[in-house]
């Protein structure tokens, strides 16, 4: 059986886990050598480009691009995941906080931003997922991260909540930083909604969902859905090499 090799662009529904797509993907193609390019909360939805065969190697590449998010931020709710899955930490009141407030707290995290990660999240620690940590009731220390928030842009503010999208650096967490907005206010805050609407050069327009890639794989119509390996590597400088080692 031939193996399908280049990058597709996936839209991982609500309730999959990253994972669970890669999971269904090796059914789909029928094909072991798999793997996603930036993990997305099972809550969460969106852009997830997923490599296929030898394109598997390019897969830290992809995770490193920059990515935009349109996330729902509920102010005055802490919880211990920092999303609206999590157990309820603390409640406060937001009644005195105005929109002029939440629009300043937002925009002051543009830029440079030193985040510290959630302890629900994949990074290991001592080759222990934190995630995992927090399951067994444990809470570590997290160094923070920097990251790079490009810019901001607030949609809709309707306390408690705040529509808003984020073009962010690699490694960048929109649970956390949605915390953060709510330590900046002084009411606390989680993330409520989140979709990811573009992964470096990959977006919502060419995303598929999973029965729409099973339906193109059966009716044998899937590869114009594939981007080959070497389009990764279109903006950079090409070389070509001879036989005898030297390129021109």
């Amino acid at each position: 059986m031939s193996i399908t090799n280049g990058i597709i662009n996936v839209y991982k529904e609500k309730g999959f886990t990253s994972h669970d797509v890669v999971a269904k993907l090796r059914g789909i193609f029928k094909q072991k050598k798999i793997g996603h390019t930036g993990t997305l909360d099972p809550d969460a939805e969106g852009v997830l480009p997923v490599c296929l065969g030898n394109a598997t190697k390019l897969c830290d590449l992809i995770t490193a691009k920059e990515k935009t998010y349109k996330a729902v931020m509920l102010l005055g709710v802490s919880t211990d995941t920092e999303d609206t899955s999590g157990q309820v930490l603390e409640k406060k009141d937001t009644s005195a906080i105005t929109k002029e407030a939440v629009a300043e707290a937002v925009r002051s995290f543009i830029g440079d931003y030193n985040q510290v990660p959630p302890m629900y999240s994949a990074i290991k620690i001592n080759g222990k997922k934190m995630y995992e940590l927090a399951r067994e009731g444990k809470v570590i220390e997290r160094p923070a991260r920097p990251v790079y928030i490009y810019d901001i842009d607030i949609e809709q503010i309707e306390l408690p909540r705040v529509t808003m999208t984020i073009h962010c650096s690699k490694g960048t967490y929109i649970r956390s930083l949605c915390r953060d907005i709510g330590d900046k206010l002084g009411c606390g805050a989680c993330m409520e909604e989140l979709l990811r609407s573009r992964s470096g050069a990959f977006g919502l327009d060419t995303a598929l969902r999973l029965s729409e890639i099973e339906e193109l794989v059966s009716d044998g119509t899937i590869d114009d859905k594939i981007l080959k390996v070497d389009t990764v590597f279109k903006d950079l400088p090409s070389f070509t090499v001879e036989k005898s080692g030297k390129s021109f």
